[in-house]
């Protein structure tokens, strides 16, 4: 006999799937896994589920958890090697050419150097699929003040990835990982 929670909470997660696993998948580049980052995030909102009042609000839930197990998680760990190798062949066995393979891992790389919120409403809008609405309901901020972040992050972004003479397009690349589930 299924457990009522878990059936309800599956019932919830649902529609946030693959913008969560999305989402997780640009935040966890290159400095973690995503599967864990995934799990760990899950089996909190999991226990927590009692205390999230409404279903519309899981999202959310997911994304500020996602967000705050990863800063937690990049603490205590620099950089390696090991994790932008596995997404690589994760990206190559989805057919990703190795040049894009490139593009993306130094698209990745410049998100980092955005400040953290304009990366992260970024992150969302583009490659998670979200509305402005959204963001700005993730964020605790306004419509105006997250266009106004996601423009900044736009024009900051183009401009680091040109000092890098990048020979692809940003929203070429951008498009490339929302069209994908890493």
């Amino acid at each position: 006999m299924a457990d009522p929670k878990q059936a309800q909470f599956m019932k919830a997660y649902a529609s946030c799937h693959d913008p969560f696993i999305r989402y997780c998948s640009a935040l966890a580049y290159g400095k973690m896994d995503t599967e864990d980052l995934v799990q760990d995030v899950l089996l909190s909102a999991f226990q927590h589920f009692d205390s999230i009042r409404k279903s519309g609000e899981l999202l959310h839930y997911l994304i500020r958890a996602a967000r705050n197990r990863s800063i937690s998680k990049w603490r205590k760990r620099k950089f390696q090697t090991e994790w932008v190798d596995k997404h690589s062949d994760h990206l190559a066995a989805k057919g990703i050419s190795p040049e894009m393979r490139l593009d993306i891992q130094l698209l990745y790389r410049t998100l980092d150097r955005l400040p953290g919120h304009q990366r992260d409403a970024l992150v969302l809008f583009e490659i998670s699929g979200f509305s402005m609405k959204e963001i700005a309901v993730i964020q605790t901020s306004t419509e105006g003040a997250i266009k106004t972040k996601i423009s900044r992050a736009r024009k900051q972004l183009k401009r680091l990835m040109a000092e890098k003479s990048t020979t692809r397009d940003m929203s070429g690349i951008l498009n490339t990982l929302q069209t994908i589930t890493l």
